[in-house]
């Protein structure tokens, strides 16, 4: 039997606790859940949870993360489904919206996220999206898909469409949001494509 390394026991340890943590958030949002009840879900103590995320807050950026990245593969990978990089990147960007009905993605990424987290754009994960659309967009405008325009801005713009949209749904009651974002996500994206005459 291989003894297992330090790195390997603090990353199970730290994989519980965002286990633990991410059915506490689903299951009963980020106020209600208590850190003695994650720590038990988890077999560990509330030390473990300082110890590598320093306090419930830090825990929730961590459960945000992969979550986030979650929805960001996800949506990635119904956007290699298209053979056209164009409507890969609106299908890409529709996928992430849609994904904002999961209940799981809904409290805890697009409700408890931003209220406890602040400002989703300023997240890691979210600087790992807008680097993804940028080197999307460059092939775009390089083949003369897209117009002539500054990657990084028009990136941030299509990336913060697609959020405020995620954030929208979430938000929402109204039966009809989804539809309503999609089509507006793709009307908004659409200005930058070159137009044939």
């Amino acid at each position: 039997m291989t003894r297992r390394s330090r790195a390997e026991m603090l990353e199970e340890t730290r994989a519980k606790l965002i286990d633990a943590a991410r059915a506490a958030f689903a299951e009963k949002g980020y106020a209600g859940a208590s850190m003695d009840e994650l720590t038990a879900r988890a077999g560990l103590t509330r030390g473990a949870l300082y110890h590598h995320f320093g306090d419930k807050r830090g825990l929730l950026a961590a459960v945000v993360d992969r979550l986030d990245s979650e929805m960001a593969a996800r949506a990635h990978e119904i956007g290699q489904r298209h053979t056209n990089a164009w409507e890969g990147l609106l299908a890409e960007g529709g996928a992430y919206i849609e994904l904002a009905r999961d209940p799981e993605i809904q409290r805890i990424v697009l409700l408890d996220g931003p209220a406890v987290l602040g400002d989703p754009s300023q997240w890691p994960s979210q600087n790992r999206c807008l680097l993804a659309t940028m080197t999307t967009l460059e092939a775009l405008t390089k083949a003369g898909i897209v117009k002539p325009v500054d990657v990084e801005a028009a990136a941030r713009l299509i990336n913060g469409a697609a959020l405020n949209a995620a954030l929208w749904v979430a938000a929402s009651d109204d039966p009809d949001v989804m539809d309503r974002a999609t089509d507006a996500f793709r009307q908004l994206a659409s200005g930058l494509l070159v137009t044939r005459d």
